[in-house]
């Protein structure tokens, strides 16, 4: 495989090109059609968006298997392949559909194991991108960026999002959101966790935390907030969230975390 800093400088010309197809969506009406539930919807710019990328990176990684969040698995077999795509083409689909201009396109190469080893997300109503390498740092258009240096919760900005079951299911997010608040400086609903775990990395947001979490919705931003110096975990410490398709993922400054896990166990423990 060829360097891991030559596949980053791919990857962000293919991130860019998938920000211009949204971006040439978001100037027009948005039909929007629903998967799961009514809450989980999908649009043209996310199936244009992901053959997109898809196309680009079979093009240059054809011994790679892709993991789309619209196509499911593409390229090489899973099985055999030695590294995986994850790519979520507009995280933050609901925003984006509401003209809401926060959402991002996310694409992360990983090991077979999942542990990832370039992360890149693009928000282009912004034109910010996001970039890390396994090892070498993380930056936001090219300038290394750190995570926040606040030290307790209490004097935290945390933000999280809510499952799109939540109207069915009483694991919705709606205790742990209730317990933080109590807790905290701010909370935030931004509605695009790839965008979550930026901002943590770059000391934006203090924390975050979400349930029922794809790997295509994380796996960029993880390395991206962990590589800016913050610690990635499940709600009870483990680091290695990312092996479960329905994960429970909280982030943080690293100072804070503990703190976190805290509330988010207390929870547990009172119900």
């Amino acid at each position: 495989m060829r360097p891991l800093e030559q596949i980053l400088e791919d990857v962000a010309v293919i991130a860019r090109g998938a920000g211009e197809i949204a971006m040439r969506h978001f100037a027009a009406p948005i039909p929007t059609t629903s998967k799961t539930t009514r809450s989980d919807i999908v649009t043209a710019a996310d199936t244009e968006a992901e053959a997109y990328i898809v196309d680009e990176l079979l093009k240059k990684f054809p011994e790679h298997h892709i993991v789309g969040e619209e196509g499911g698995g593409q390229g090489a077999a899973s099985a055999t392949a030695q590294y995986h795509w994850f790519v979520d083409p507009v995280d933050g689909t609901v925003n984006f559909a509401n003209k809401l201009p926060h959402f991002c396109t996310s694409i992360a190469l990983a090991t077979a194991d999942r542990q990832p080893l370039v992360g890149v997300i693009y928000d282009p109503t912004r034109d910010e991108l996001f970039t890390a390498i396994k090892g070498g740092g993380a930056q936001m258009n090219g300038r290394q960026i750190a995570v926040s240096q606040t030290a307790e919760l209490a004097d935290g900005v945390v933000a999280s999002g809510f499952p799109y079951d939540k109207h069915l299911n009483p694991d919705n997010n709606l205790k742990e959101w209730a317990a933080f608040l109590k807790k905290i400086r701010g909370e935030r609903r931004l509605g695009a966790a790839a965008l979550d775990l930026s901002y943590v990395a770059m000391g934006r947001l203090d924390g975050y935390w979400e349930k029922d979490l794809k790997p295509w919705d994380v796996m960029a931003g993880m390395l991206i907030a962990r590589e800016a110096g913050g610690k990635v975990t499940d709600y009870h410490g483990g680091e290695n969230p990312q092996h479960l398709d329905r994960a429970r993922f909280v982030a943080s400054n690293g100072k804070i975390h503990a703190e976190m896990l805290a509330v988010l166990q207390s929870v547990t423990a009172a119900h």
